[in-house]
């Protein structure tokens, strides 16, 4: 162990670990679910911390050796080498400031490293004085989020949509003169082809695209610049711009400067509006899902219209047995996106005053990624901070 101070005194830390003495209270006081903020948010977070260096250092606020190291390390947090050493629980201050401290922490600390100086030594950075120069956990944590979701939806969640768009339409095509019967009210109604069904399919997935689209441009206003409480104080004019230009040619996504800093920090409107257009992507795959799994019930004794790939068998008792698994488990997991949209509109609905102080509870419940090898002194399980023996935050739940 080695011992760390921050402002309420000093406190013991695993030797091995990158973060201080804060994460170290947090993780003591939170041993909640076992469950740290997701990889993806994390990564997200090293990218904002990178782009604020960058940011003071052009306006002159930041030497650019300092900046130069803290984007150093923030890229290393960026790309998950070092989220072994971000332990807090999802489950923490509600304004993610447990995090945030996290974050400073690490970072300064790897810099320690970088440059041969003690752990803990907070030399030649210090995590609240340079790495945090000119923010809040208040604008970093929403701005984050923000950054991290709309990421991930344009990276993974669109080109997903984009090719089952591309395969639905290609069987309409395929399908185009096979008749079946149309169905309403799950009665026989009057004909159609399969590949006029498909089409539909097809058109749902194309809007699901387009939804994508509008949930990225909900997300694209930053809450960067607005410090505690939505005034900006203690932050340059030209700080927000300056980050969010980084941000745009780190992403090449197109963020901007909220138009007003209380309403992005006060309330979680955009996150709500995103979970709606979610919530409608997973209700439509939901209806694709059934239908397909419909069409294939029987085959003998069902509709049998379609006879679906098998997959793996369908039983451990009825042998040759076939179940329309892959429709099942895309059924399940709009139903758990779904129940994580209604959380993240309860979640907005309890903001209070100046911050929204439910913001850590909304991350998806997402293992981390286990850190590459060449991560620098991850601290092992048996090292990380505990209440006491039985409140292990590693082996939780």
């Amino acid at each position: 162990m080695r011992t760390e101070k921050d402002s309420m005194g000093p406190m013991s830390v695993p030797a091995n670990a990158l973060y201080g003495a804060s994460t170290q209270r947090a993780v003591l006081n939170f041993p909640i679910s076992g469950r740290p903020m997701p990889e993806g948010f994390l990564r997200g977070l090293g990218l904002v911390k990178l782009a604020c260096a960058q940011a003071n250092e052009a306006l002159g606020r930041l030497s650019p050796e300092k900046s130069q190291l803290i984007q150093q390390a923030a890229r290393e947090v960026a790309e998950g080498k070092l989220s072994a050493h971000f332990p807090v629980d999802v489950f923490q201050t509600g304004s993610g400031t447990s995090t945030n401290m996290n974050a400073n922490e690490v970072i300064s600390n790897r810099i320690c490293q970088l440059t041969g100086n003690a752990i803990g030594s907070k030399n030649p950075v210090h995590p609240n004085d340079d790495v945090n120069l000119g923010q809040s956990s208040n604008d970093i944590i929403p701005t984050t989020l923000h950054v991290s979701v709309a990421i991930a939806l344009h990276q993974h969640l669109r080109p997903a949509l984009a090719h089952l768009h591309a395969t639905l339409g290609a069987k309409a095509q395929a399908f185009s003169s096979i008749v079946k019967i149309g169905r309403t009210h799950l009665m026989d109604a009057t004909p159609l082809t399969l590949g006029q069904a498909f089409s539909g399919y097809a058109a749902q997935a194309a809007k699901g695209v387009a939804r994508v689209d509008k949930a990225v441009s909900a997300l694209s206003e930053l809450a960067i610049g607005g410090t505690a409480v939505g005034t900006g104080i203690n932050c340059h004019p030209a700080f927000p711009s300056a980050v969010i230009r980084v941000l745009n040619a780190e992403t090449g996504l197109f963020f901007r400067e909220a138009q007003n800093h209380f309403e992005a920090q006060a309330g979680r409107d955009d996150a709500v509006e995103v979970a709606g257009h979610l919530s409608t992507i997973a209700a439509s795959l939901t209806k694709i899902a059934n239908d397909i799994r419909l069409l294939g019930s029987g085959p003998r004794s069902g509709l049998g219209e379609i006879k679906l790939p098998a997959t793996q068998p369908g039983s451990s008792i009825m042998p040759g047995k076939v179940n329309p698994v892959m429709s099942e488990m895309l059924v399940q997991s709009a139903i758990y996106v779904q129940g994580m949209a209604q959380i993240v509109a309860l979640a907005g609905r309890d903001g209070h005053f100046e911050l929204n102080v439910t913001m850590p509870c909304t991350r998806p419940f997402t293992s981390s990624a286990t850190p590459p090898a060449s991560s620098p002194t991850p601290a092992s399980p048996a090292s990380r901070p505990t209440r006491n023996a039985a409140a292990n935050w590693s082996s939780a739940p």
